[in-house]
């Protein structure tokens, strides 16, 4: 099981799985038209109303509201140091929080614009390795640096 596509996800119905060639990963989140509000994760039911949530992908591009870097030892077989951020997803009026890239963490800034990715990042709690969703800085910011 080396193969990105081989692998299960950290927790299953927390994101879209491969193959992202032919569409982006994006966050399983809900929306309740009730309440007209968007959650991630997906509730069961609208925290607010108690109608049942349906699930829809979110659009995972945002902005970095808040990080930090963590350089203690990591769980899960994370890479040390690891960066969790919360975003400020663009479509939906929903910040989340995640994990960012962590081959790019000296370049985390608040405002920078991000988006969703998934790969081969530490381990399950099963201790195999997993695929974990995790924010990467969008091209166009790569490409202006």
């Amino acid at each position: 099981m080396n193969k990105e596509t081989d692998l299960s996800p950290v927790v299953p119905g927390l994101f879209s799985l491969p193959p992202y060639d032919k569409k982006p990963p994006s966050l399983l989140g809900a929306f309740c038209p009730d309440c007209n509000r968007y959650y991630f994760p997906r509730p069961k039911y609208c925290p607010r109303c108690l109608a049942p949530a349906s699930q829809i992908p979110l659009k995972s591009n945002g902005t970095i509201y808040s990080y930090t870097v963590v350089r203690i030892k990591p769980p899960f077989g994370l890479p040390s140091p690891y960066s969790v951020i919360y975003v400020d997803l663009t479509e939906v009026d929903l910040r989340v929080f995640g994990l960012f890239d962590p081959e790019a963490i000296d370049r985390l800034r608040i405002g920078l614009d991000v988006e969703l990715a998934a790969g081969p990042l530490g381990i399950n709690s099963q201790g195999q390795s997993c695929l974990r969703p995790y924010f990467k800085l969008r091209k166009q910011m790569k490409d202006r640096e």
